[in-house]
């Protein structure tokens, strides 16, 4: 990140595109270190988790199609009925696991790359041991970060389904239940996508700042305020190619109708696509909170920012906002 600071902020959209990836070149070796050890895993788990589920969804579909045209009260019923709630138990365990680890691959790998993008700024030596060890440190931030935002956002669809229930409740035709469904679908997708990125944003804001949890929340609401609009088309796109990615292993891995050799190949294909796919998000978010930064004229202080990577690597002392933070200069 050889660029000013005060230049940051007039970035757009391909501007932040070309950034990232050439932070990514520049420092390739322990990105790719990163990616191997973090993201690769946290590929696999994703991708394995849509070909597992599906298996065990569609053993307890075949059961329950079997059930329904078994006679109640017989042996066989009772038995299908055992191994259905069974099967059911299986598949939430499974997410369970699934979520766990997915979770803990996801902010292993924050840590790392925005603590990485931090050291490259403020010209520290950086290591792929001293990323490993500071990691277990930050990652403990972005747990609490990570629960604020999953309140925030279950709570948001409890209203939100509250909203719809109500608002198809006094819709008088179906044409106006409709008109409600296509205008409540638009705010509720926006109202989403505000959250989301306000929560990715946090994540970098909880490395890099004092602040964690609701306060890294509040910091990263403040922080993206004029520069939404770039914000929200870099998340869609993302979310765009995951989907895309997502749906494209579905078609040619897990119901793909080829044999097993080609359904490898493209299993591997996708696997590759997708850890570049993640480690490039990652790399983008912090690119966005510097470009934030600058665009709100908040110069960082990059000696005190070193101090604050520094004491990850003892225990850690939250430095107070007037040392972190950010003085502000001129426009």
């Amino acid at each position: 990140m050889d660029r000013e600071q005060e230049e940051m902020q007039f970035l757009g959209l391909f501007g932040i595109y070309k950034e990232s990836y050439k932070i990514i070149l520049t420092w390739r070796k322990i990105f790719s270190q990163i990616t191997f050890s973090l993201i690769l895993p946290l590929s696999f788990i994703f991708l394995a988790h849509i070909q597992v589920s599906d298996l065990l969804f569609s053993k307890i579909i075949n059961n329950q199609v079997e059930l329904d045209y078994t006679r109640d009260g017989t042996a066989r019923h009772d038995k299908l009925s055992n191994i259905i709630s069974t099967e059911w138990a299986y598949f939430w365990l499974f997410k369970a696991i699934y979520f766990t680890f997915l979770l803990i691959f996801s902010l292993l790998s924050t840590s790392a790359v925005v603590y990485t993008i931090a050291c490259v700024y403020t010209g520290r030596d950086v290591s792929f041991k001293k990323v490993m060890s500071v990691v277990p440190k930050v990652w403990k931030r972005l747990i609490v970060t990570f629960l604020c935002a999953f309140v925030l956002i279950f709570a948001y669809h409890i209203i939100a389904v509250f909203i719809f229930i109500a608002s198809m409740l006094m819709a008088p035709t179906r044409g106006a239940r409709w008109f409600v469904i296509i205008i409540i679908s638009g705010f509720y997708i926006a109202g989403l996508v505000y959250l989301s990125i306000i929560w990715h944003l946090a994540s970098v804001v909880s490395v890099l700042e004092e602040a964690y949890g609701i306060q890294a929340m509040m910091k990263s609401k403040a922080l993206i305020k004029g520069k939404m609009w770039v914000a929200a088309i870099v998340f869609f796109l993302l979310s765009l190619s995951l989907g895309t990615l997502q749906f494209a292993y579905r078609v040619l891995v897990v119901y793909g109708g080829e044999k097993i050799g080609i359904r490898v190949f493209y299993g591997i294909i996708c696997v590759l696509v997708l850890f570049k796919l993640i480690l490039f998000g990652l790399v983008i978010q912090t690119v966005i909170y510097f470009v934030c930064k600058s665009y709100h004229h908040e110069n960082i202080d990059k000696s005190a920012l070193s101090d604050h990577l520094e004491v990850y690597l003892g225990e850690y002392v939250p430095l107070k906002a007037k040392d972190v933070q950010l003085e502000h200069f001129e426009a």
